[in-house]
């Protein structure tokens, strides 16, 4: 399968999905990237805008997963908005742009991920494992899977998703929030299981 991995980071939802697969993969920090590049060295590695190049790539690939910025959307923010710990903003519209976009125009299968977010869904997503999913197949149950966004640490992150990070320093992040960042490997691999298991069945039938 022909996989584009947008707004990559260092890898948490590519993690489980093997070597069978033809993966290219977009981040625009650099450091996150090289970080990328050493978990995954087989991938094609593009340091660049996830959301640009979706628009000028998008035919080039049978299965899409997007995760765009989530901090404007989460109810975490509109709580601390609240209190005076976090400036208001406007939510980013990148998000509702690709899903409009890949819904409208790509013939493929394809998954936008974001957080919970504080506000009525002008979409309604599928709600999987303290996450928001729209996709164009279904979302299966990952009920199991125990997604932390706060109240960890870095080696608490490290043990959960499986990335050992001792050896690397980020002088534009902090490393606690590379990881926070991450979408669970577990998550990642049922997500592309469901949708291998979905192109199968689409292949049985026009044949």
């Amino acid at each position: 399968m022909k996989i584009l991995n947008l707004y990559a980071g260092i890898g948490g939802n590519r993690k489980n999905w093997g070597s069978e697969h033809d993966v290219t993969a977009v981040e625009i920090n650099e450091e996150i990237a090289e970080v990328y590049s050493d978990f995954f060295p087989d991938d094609e590695i593009v340091v660049g805008d996830a959301h640009e190049y979706l628009k000028e790539n998008f035919r080039e690939f049978n299965f899409i997963w997007t995760s765009p910025p989530c901090p404007s959307h989460s109810s975490i923010r509109k709580a601390g908005a609240k209190n005076g710990q976090y400036d208001v903003m406007y939510p980013d519209m990148k998000l509702w742009q690709e899903i409009i976009f890949l819904d409208t125009y790509y013939d493929g299968d394809w998954v936008v991920e974001n957080v919970e977010s504080f506000y009525r869904q002008p979409v309604k997503p599928q709600s999987r494992a303290n996450h928001y999913f729209w996709s164009n197949f279904t979302i299966p149950k990952i009920d199991s899977v125990k997604q932390i966004h706060n109240g960890g640490n870095v080696s608490r992150w490290e043990d959960l998703y499986r990335f050992d990070l001792s050896g690397y320093s980020f002088d534009s992040v902090e490393k606690r929030k590379v990881l926070r960042n991450c979408v669970h490997p577990e998550i990642g691999e049922a997500i592309l299981d469901a949708c291998g298991t979905r192109q199968q069945s689409l292949n049985e039938v026009r044949s």
